[in-house]
């Protein structure tokens, strides 16, 4: 039963941090591109950060500098690191696994997604 379960979700203050994990299970994580999307209310999911199954990453443009995606293979995870979170960082985060080249910010790259989870910036 191939499934993605994120966690870490919450609220925080303006330039704070949060983690958050993508458990898999059913695959191997190193296997796979994943990647880190964002839904905020009435607008679209947009690409957050991606990584390919050779460890290459790549990130949006409004997240650069600040947000690390990163994989743990020994907890098959998939984990974005959040640090100087701001208020339009506010939306419902998923992760998401499909193919295995480039990394990439494109919904349609992705054919798995799991459940979401709430980040709240204020």
């Amino acid at each position: 039963h191939v499934q993605l379960v994120e966690s870490g979700g919450g609220s925080v203050q303006t330039g704070g941090s949060l983690r958050l994990s993508c458990a898999a299970s059913g695959y191997a994580v190193s296997n796979v591109r994943m990647g880190w999307f964002r839904q905020a209310p009435g607008k679209e999911r947009e690409g957050v950060a991606s990584i390919s199954n050779d460890g290459r990453t790549t990130y949006a443009d409004s997240v650069k500098g600040r947000f690390t995606i990163s994989m743990d293979h020994v907890k098959n995870t998939l984990c974005l690191q959040m640090n100087s979170l701001k208020p339009e960082d506010t939306a419902v985060y998923f992760c998401a696994a499909g193919g295995t080249w480039s990394p990439s910010l494109s919904v349609g790259s992705y054919h798995r997604w799991g459940q979401g989870t709430q980040v709240t910036v204020s």
